[in-house]
């Protein structure tokens, strides 16, 4: 088998656009994306069964699996099914941890447990996931009810820009709670793509 179908990256959808983004810069075109999408996060108990299907579905045609998800509200039921299939995975808890770095998000998370982190999917899709997911738009007054025990915004920002250092703000503002930025960069991507590449996982912190 050739090695443009040497590596196949299973992902959260929430990931695709600076997955690619890494790959395409990288120079990669031997590294295939399938995504599931995002609103699985809505339930994550199908999260499991999902990237099963997509794991059994690839065997046999990539050298190499890797799972671009974190454990994302499985409750360990991700990382045992990945064991039993021989899989790797982002390192982490969720999305934040991984992209943050485990010693940076335990720092945040003890300096301000009230806080709530957007990264630039979430920030993409606020007003539909954020604000129409949870009817904001049609009651503004459940503001408090829903982020009432938040004090702080947290942008991790992959690929940062004025716009997006701008609606980042707009949102925090919207909430009313306190912004501050945090600019990921997609290095955390990078190096995960780098040893899944090579087989061998290996993760600073």
């Amino acid at each position: 088998m050739g090695s443009q179908r040497r590596l196949l990256v299973i992902a959260c959808g929430a990931l695709a656009r600076e997955l690619l983004a890494v790959i395409k810069a990288s120079g990669w075109p031997h590294v295939r994306i399938q995504c599931l999408p995002a609103d699985l996060h809505n339930r994550p108990e199908r999260i499991t069964d999902a990237v099963r299907q997509k794991i059994r579905a690839a065997r046999g045609r990539y050298e190499r699996l890797f799972v671009a998800y974190g454990d994302c509200g499985t409750g360990g039921a991700l990382d045992r099914m990945l064991a039993e299939e021989g899989v790797e995975r982002l390192p982490g808890a969720h999305c934040y941890e991984f992209l943050a770095g485990s010693s940076q998000f335990e720092r945040l998370s003890d300096a301000e447990p009230g806080t709530f982190y957007l990264t630039d999917f979430l920030l993409r899709h606020f007003d539909r996931i954020v604000i129409g997911g949870l009817g904001l738009d049609r009651y503004p007054n459940l503001v408090t009810q829903y982020f009432g025990n938040y004090r702080r915004l947290v942008y991790l920002a992959q690929q940062p820009s004025e716009e997006r250092m701008a609606a980042a703000r707009a949102a925090a503002a919207r909430l009313g709670l306190q912004f501050e930025a945090h600019c990921t960069g997609l290095a955390p991507l990078t190096h995960a793509l780098v040893f899944a590449r090579r087989g061998a996982v290996q993760w600073a912190s």
